[in-house]
């Protein structure tokens, strides 16, 4: 190494080792752990790439418009960290690994608190266009009971591919809440879920169209099962068959998560309801694991 080259690498751990230093008083030891990691990690990505200012500023504009078109309707932050993957890398860090479980899988930018309460077999597409889908199943503990009471929130996107708050105005549809029966089962009406790209119309678009990558999602449908005593759990079904299953925008897929959807004709419904078009149907339980599983 040159003296030169030996002079600069100096210069630039010194103002790595200055950073890192003014975490020393940190009172709360995670924050201080978490922050130093950080600093190392992001100062040896910039050295490694050797990162020129331009660039820099162009990462700092890159967040200013994903900030600017977050809102309580939007969250663009959440999206990007989907389409880097670490969103599903923290979801496989913290995941319990009790034996059956159901796997966990990416939150998504479309929750909203609020969702309508529904009754066990009510619909909760309101409105929202698509094929009738009657969904079924049981939640579970990992011991095999069944658990009663257990708040299932789901939402999804209807047959354009785009969820109710892509819309204008303040309607509600293809999201609702309900809680399971004494013997842990759920049921509900939606609309088939399909598949559709997540938005591309702001900085993480530019990002996929740069990177040469897709937009698209797998047909999926929402689940968050929450119960005391039991770790919330966050996942989706898929739809099998889809065409993007192998190649999912935020790496969400897991084998065990896709289900069959099964095509009916006009006829009597599980719920003894009469359809009168075509509709389909899929089953999937739910296996929640002690909130003290490591």
């Amino acid at each position: 190494m040159s003296p030169e080259h030996s002079g600069a690498a100096d210069r630039e751990q010194a103002v790595t080792d200055e950073v890192l230093a003014s975490f020393d008083q940190t009172a709360d030891p995670r924050l201080r752990e978490v922050m130093r990691s950080l600093v190392r990690h992001l100062h040896a990505f910039a050295r490694e790439v050797r990162l020129t200012e331009r660039e820099w500023e162009t990462a700092i504009d890159f967040l200013t418009r994903a900030g600017h078109i977050t809102d309580d309707r939007r969250q663009e932050f959440v999206l990007l960290s989907d389409v880097l993957g670490l969103s599903m890398l923290a979801v496989a860090i913290n995941e319990p690994k009790a034996p059956g479980a159901t796997q966990a899988t990416v939150f998504g930018p479309f929750f909203v608190d609020g969702a309508p309460e529904v009754a066990l077999g009510d619909d909760i597409a309101h409105g929202a266009a698509g094929t009738p889908c009657y969904v079924s199943g049981q939640v579970r503990s990992a011991d095999g009971f069944p658990i009663g009471g257990v708040r299932l929130d789901i939402w999804g996107a209807d047959e354009d591919g785009f969820y109710d708050v892509q819309y204008p105005g303040d309607r509600t549809a293809g999201r609702g809440w309900l809680r399971t029966a004494p013997d842990g089962t759920y049921r509900f009406w939606t609309v088939l879920p399909t598949s559709y790209p997540i938005p591309n119309d702001g900085p993480v678009g530019d990002l996929l169209t740069a990177a040469a990558r897709s937009p698209m999602r797998p047909a999926h449908l929402h689940f968050k099962a929450t119960t005391p005593g039991h770790r919330t759990l966050i996942t989706h079904i898929f739809v099998a068959g889809d065409p993007y299953l192998g190649c999912d925008a935020v790496f969400g897929v897991k084998d065990s998560l896709v289900v069959e959807a099964d095509h009916h004709t006009a006829g009597l419904a599980p719920d003894g309801s009469q359809p009168q078009g075509a509709w389909t149907s899929m089953t999937f339980d739910l296996v929640l694991v002690p909130d003290d599983a490591s």
